[in-house]
């Protein structure tokens, strides 16, 4: 993988890399990854969305409640995560082509 060149010699990238490549699995499941980007002077890494990822109205929440645990975890170093392709889940119209309604619930079955 190519890395612009400030990010490529940056000491955490290995670290970064490696927590990214235990949730490539689930985002290629869903014909999605992530690509690192830069790594800010105040501990922001900020990373491309590519594939399905890109487009998917759920990535928000991939974003934060997948990549984000998962590196922060691994780097406590990073404060914090960004995609410089994620749509706010608010800017979103659901309902749209491409940003499905939400579920709907579905009765739990009495035994």
């Amino acid at each position: 993988m190519s890395y612009p060149a400030v990010v490529e010699d940056h000491p955490l990238l290995s670290r970064i890399e490696q927590a990214l490549d235990g949730i490539r699995p689930y985002l290629a499941a869903d014909g999605g990854n992530v690509r690192v980007l830069d790594i800010t002077d105040d501990m922001v890494l900020r990373l491309e969305l590519l594939g399905a990822c890109g487009t998917c109205p759920m990535s928000p929440m991939t974003l934060k409640a997948g990549v984000e645990e998962s590196v922060k975890k691994a780097v406590p170093e990073i404060r914090s995560v960004e995609a410089i392709n994620v749509t706010p889940m608010q800017g979103q119209p659901a309902g749209q082509p491409g940003h499905p309604l939400p579920p709907t619930p579905v009765p739990t079955p009495e035994f």
